[in-house]
């Protein structure tokens, strides 16, 4: 179970990194997430949300941050080397758990997708 943790690791935790993803990434946008990742060659993958106050309150907002993490915690997999931001769209908060994991699925699947056809 400890595999599944978002552990401080796995977190983009400064601006800087942020701005960085966010100017210089590629962007995937599925139905209420905007994905933007940037390949580093240096490490293993980091997650970054970003939740703003067009979706909602501060406990909806927090509610959103709570199911995007469980999702990515799920959804990973063999993801390596990229940093990804996850924007919420205002619909987020409507969504779900369920329907939010099934996007942060298929965001993850076309980012591998690209990585691995970038390498070949």
């Amino acid at each position: 179970m400890k595999r599944l943790r978002f552990s401080r690791s796995l977190r983009l935790r400064k601006s800087a990194d942020f701005r960085r993803v966010q100017q210089g990434g590629r962007r995937v946008v599925t139905g209420e997430l905007v994905v933007v990742y940037q390949p580093r060659p240096d490490a293993g993958p980091r997650f970054g949300l970003a939740v703003s106050r067009k979706v909602g309150n501060a406990v909806v907002r927090n509610r959103v941050k709570r199911w995007l993490r469980e999702s990515i915690r799920v959804e990973r997999g063999a993801l390596s080397e990229v940093d990804v931001v996850f924007i919420a769209r205002k619909g987020a908060a409507v969504s779900g758990l369920a329907e939010l994991r099934l996007q942060v699925r298929g965001a993850l699947d076309r980012i591998r997708r690209a990585l691995r056809q970038k390498r070949t």
